[in-house]
C-alpha cells in the first residue's frame, strides 16, 4: 500500500507538471525557454536543499549521472515547447504514451521477459491512445506531437536510468544540478526571446520546486519497487488525471472520446498491475 500511494503521488505530480505548463504557456504568461530554465533551476535549488538537510552521510550518496541530467533536459525543453499548442490532456496522453512504448521496446530487446498479460494490457492502453488520437491527428499541432513524442522517449529513458538508483534524493538532486550548464547555454541563446510575467516565473518555481523536483525523487523511490512494464503503463494513467486537471483549472471540456479511451487505458494498467506480483517486494 505504501508504494502504491508513492506511485500514485508521482502519477499525481507528473499530471501538475502537464497542468502548469499549459496554464503558464497556453496563456502566454512565460516563453517556453525561460519556463524550463527557471523548472530546472528551481528542481535544482530545491532539491539541493534537501540533500543538505536530510542527507547525513553524504559520502555514500548517489551523485546522478550526466546521462540522467541530458535526458532530463531535453524532456524539459522539448515538453515546455510542445505544450505551447497542445492541450494538457492531449500533451499528457501523447508524452506517456511515447514512455511506454519506448520502455516496453527497451524492455523487450534488453532480453527481459514480459509476460502475455503485460502484453495485452499494453495492448488496451495502446488501443485507447490510438481512439482519442488517430481520429483527429490533424487537430493537434504536428509540431507539438512530434516535440511531445521526443519528451516521452527522453522520459523514458530518464525513468530507466532512475531504475537503478539506490538514492534517489540525492541522484534526482545531482541529475538536476547537472542540467545548469545546458539551461545556461538556452538562456544565452533564447535572450532576445524572454518574455515572463510574474504570474509565468511564479507557475514555473512551483512545477520545478514541487512537481518536478519533489514529484521525481518521488519516483525514483517508486521505481525501486515497480518492474519496467508497470512503470511504463501505470504512466498511461497520467492523462486521465491531467484531463481532470485541465477541467478544474483551465475549464477544458472532458470530451466523450477522452472519457471512453481514459477507461479503456485504465483496463489495460490494470491487467499489467494487477497481475502476478503487482509490486516486487
Amino acid at each position: 500500500m505504501k508504494i502504491l500511494l508513492i506511485t500514485l503521488l508521482s502519477l499525481i505530480a507528473f499530471a501538475g507538471n502537464s497542468i502548469l505548463c499549459r496554464i503558464a504557456l497556453g496563456q502566454e504568461q512565460i516563453d517556453a525557454a525561460s519556463f524550463t530554465s527557471i523548472r530546472l533551476l528551481s528542481g535544482a535549488i530545491t532539491l539541493f536543499i534537501l540533500y543538505a538537510l536530510f542527507h547525513k552521510n553524504k559520502q555514500t550518496a548517489g551523485k546522478g549521472s550526466w546521462l540522467g541530467a541530458v535526458y532530463l533536459f531535453i524532456y524539459a525543453i522539448t515538453f515546455s515547447y510542445a505544450y505551447i499548442s497542445l492541450e494538457t490532456a492531449i500533451g499528457a496522453l501523447v508524452l506517456f504514451s511515447s514512455v511506454q512504448f519506448s520502455m516496453l521496446a527497451y524492455t523487450f530487446f534488453s532480453g527481459t521477459k514480459i509476460y502475455p498479460i503485460e502484453w495485452c494490457g499494453a495492448l488496451i492502453a495502446f488501443i485507447g491512445f490510438s481512439y482519442l488520437v488517430l481520429p483527429d491527428i490533424s487537430s493537434p499541432s504536428l509540431i507539438g506531437f512530434v516535440l511531445m513524442v521526443l519528451s516521452g522517449m527522453a522520459w523514458a529513458g530518464y525513468t530507466l536510468v532512475g531504475k537503478k538508483s539506490s538514492n534517489p534524493l540525492a541522484d534526482t538532486a545531482f541529475n538536476f544540478i547537472r542540467t545548469l550548464p545546458f539551461i545556461t547555454l538556452l538562456s544565452i541563446m533564447t535572450l532576445n526571446s524572454t518574455n515572463a510575467s510574474t504570474t509565468g516565473i511564479l507557475l514555473a518555481v512551483i512545477a520545478g520546486s514541487v512537481t518536478s523536483g519533489i514529484g521525481y525523487a518521488i519516483w525514483y523511490v517508486a521505481l525501486k519497487h515497480l518492474t519496467s512494464v508497470q512503470a511504463a503503463v501505470s504512466q498511461l494513467s497520467v492523462p486521465i488525471i491531467a484531463g481532470i486537471g485541465g477541467f478544474l483549472f483551465l475549464s477544458e471540456p472532458i470530451s466523450e472520446r477522452l472519457a471512453i479511451s481514459g477507461a479503456i487505458i485504465l483496463i489495460g494498467i490494470l491487467l499489467v498491475v494487477l497481475d502476478k506480483k503487482p509490486l516486487k517486494s
